[in-house]
């Protein structure tokens, strides 16, 4: 792994100066971020999330062609998606690039922990430090929303890629399903920093000093997140980076409704106060209600009123030579 320096806490300056720089704005965000990563977003590398990493693959790639012998992820942040689909027996050998350094070691961190083998590279998805055809496999989730140009990226996804190569890119909002949760997760969050004031539920409440460092952060989501997804858009600017075969489809629906509250909620109170049992109550729940949404809900509410799209698409081979 390239040498990498990881910031401190985030300092009124650095959010000055980020306003203007969305790429440095990703940086000290998820600087800030790393270290409680995994477990603000209940992230594991067990059966639960391996199971979640492989279904969002072939939920819009399928199930033929593993593993890939070789894959990058993009904007890997702790290595959430790419080391549960290489447990998962999707992928076999990885790499792991983010923006940040921080979470670049935190990444590499967790793969080492788990035994697996890979590299970690700080690196803008716009860059990539890697020849051309050489992966069989980009994946990220959740990174399309922060990269500032989307269809140079994906250029630059295409041209690492071997011929016939695939990507897939899961975990990105949507126009109004992001419009939804957003909102969610304000009321969630107004509603237990207030409630968990009462003396009755003291020791609910988070400590102030975390409050205030969570609401600056918070603030530089504005900057860091750039983009929602009509999922025609995403189809376009596939298409317009040059990939062939491209699919979208979009996934949670009530999921979505009840997930971003559930989310804020563990962001909102002490960590550690929630345990196992509340986890997987969440996870339970949110499965039962994904899987209406998928057999329900998709069948007559339209694509773009759910929370997450799914993107892949394939790296054509070249043209025969003319005889």
């Amino acid at each position: 792994m390239d040498e990498i320096m990881v910031r401190g806490p985030l300092m009124a300056e650095d959010i000055d100066a980020a306003w203007g720089d969305p790429k440095l704005a990703n940086i000290l965000y998820h600087d800030w971020e790393a270290a409680g990563y995994d477990e603000k977003w209940s992230i594991s590398y067990d059966e639960r999330c391996i199971g979640y990493a492989r279904d969002r693959f072939v939920a819009i790639a399928g199930d033929e062609g593993w593993p890939y012998a070789d894959a990058v992820e993009i904007g890997s942040g702790t290595g959430f998606f790419l080391l549960n689909l290489m447990q998962a027996g999707v992928v076999t050998r990885g790499r792991l690039t983010d923006i940040s350094p921080g979470m670049v070691e935190a990444a590499v961190r967790n793969a080492a922990r788990l035994g697996l083998d890979v590299d970690g590279r700080v690196a803008d998805a716009e860059s990539l430090p890697y020849a051309d055809d050489s992966m069989d496999l980009v994946v990220g989730h959740a990174v399309l929303h922060h990269v500032p140009d989307v269809e140079p990226a994906l250029r630059e996804v295409l041209r690492v890629l071997k011929p016939g190569g695939r990507f897939v890119l899961a975990g990105e909002p949507t126009r109004y399903g992001d419009v939804v949760a957003r909102r969610l997760s304000r009321l969630t969050w107004w509603s237990v920093t207030r409630v968990t004031r009462l003396p009755v539920l003291s020791s609910w409440q988070r400590p102030q000093r975390e409050l205030d460092e969570s609401s600056a952060a918070a603030a530089l989501e504005t900057v860091v997140d750039l983009h929602t997804f009509a999922p025609a858009r995403l189809r376009r600017l596939a298409h317009a980076a040059g990939a062939v075969d491209v699919v979208v489809r979009t996934e949670e629906l009530t999921a979505g409704w009840f997930g971003w509250p559930v989310r804020t909620f563990e962001c909102a109170v002490p960590a550690g106060k929630l345990g196992l049992g509340w986890a997987m109550f969440a996870y339970r729940t949110w499965q039962r209600l994904s899987t209406v949404d998928s057999k329900v809900f998709s069948r007559f509410v339209p694509e773009g009123l759910f929370y997450n799209a799914l993107l892949t698409g394939v790296k054509p081979a070249p043209a025969a030579p003319l005889q």
